[in-house]
Parts: structure tokens; C-alpha cells; sequence
């Protein structure tokens, strides 16, 4: 008995994953997917596919630029001598997110303090708390 990996629709993979079909053909437009067809021409997402769309999306979800993505899996393609760049390209990325969550940390405690602020002397003179 032979046994194939299984494949999915667009339609599947774009519910499963959460982006619509167009997005799934424009990753596949600049490169960043290259999926299979069936016979009638029709695309095919494999296991792995459907990975590696999973893997765009959490790039994109990080706000790493499509620029980037696809220099990343350019990378990939050229083979495993590569990954050392590939590892300071996520690496870079990784610092600059850290670097968000803590400026988004400081404004979070900010408007946390001025909640609390405004919840105790709400119809109150506010102008000692800064407004």
C-alpha cells in the first residue's frame, strides 16, 4: 500500500491559519510559498506548507516587514550555510520587539496610574494629577 502526505485546499489552510486565500496567493506571487497542484491545476498545501504559513504569519504578527521575510527564506533556499545570518536576522528582530514591550510596558503602567487616579477623584480638581 503506498501512502501519500496528505494535502489541504486554500480554502482550508487560509481558515485553519486565519488569512484569507488572497494572502495565501500573494505569499506564493513574491516567493514566499512555492505549493504544488493537482491535476486540474488547482493548489495543494502540504503539512509543510501549512507550516511554513504558520511561520509567515507569526513573522508578520511580530511586524517583521515582508522585505525581511523574504530575505529570510531567501536565506533558507541558499541552503544551511546560511543560518548564521538567519539567526542575527531573528535575533535583530527579537531586540527590536523587546525594545517595544518595553516602551509600550512604561506607557501601560502610565495610563494604569492614570485610571487608577482618575477612578478616586473622578469630579475632583484632576490638575494635581497631571490632567
Amino acid at each position: 500500500m503506498t501512502t501519500t502526505e496528505p494535502t489541504h485546499t486554500i480554502a482550508e489552510v487560509a481558515e485553519r491559519v486565519g488569512v484569507t486565500a488572497h494572502t495565501l496567493r500573494y505569499y506564493e506571487r513574491i516567493g514566499l510559498l512555492g505549493v504544488g497542484r493537482d491535476a486540474g491545476g488547482r493548489r495543494r498545501y502540504t503539512d509543510q506548507d501549512v507550516a511554513r504559513v504558520i511561520f509567515i504569519t507569526k513573522l508578520r504578527a511580530a511586524d517583521l516587514p515582508i522585505g525581511r521575510i523574504q530575505h529570510y527564506f531567501a536565506l533558507v533556499a541558499q541552503g544551511p550555510h546560511t543560518e548564521p545570518e538567519r539567526l542575527a536576522l531573528l535575533e535583530q528582530h527579537r531586540d527590536e520587539i523587546r525594545s517595544r514591550l518595553h516602551s509600550l510596558e512604561s506607557a501601560l503602567a502610565t495610563i494604569e496610574f492614570k485610571i487608577a487616579r482618575y477612578g478616586g477623584t473622578l469630579g475632583t480638581d484632576s490638575s494635581a494629577c497631571g490632567s
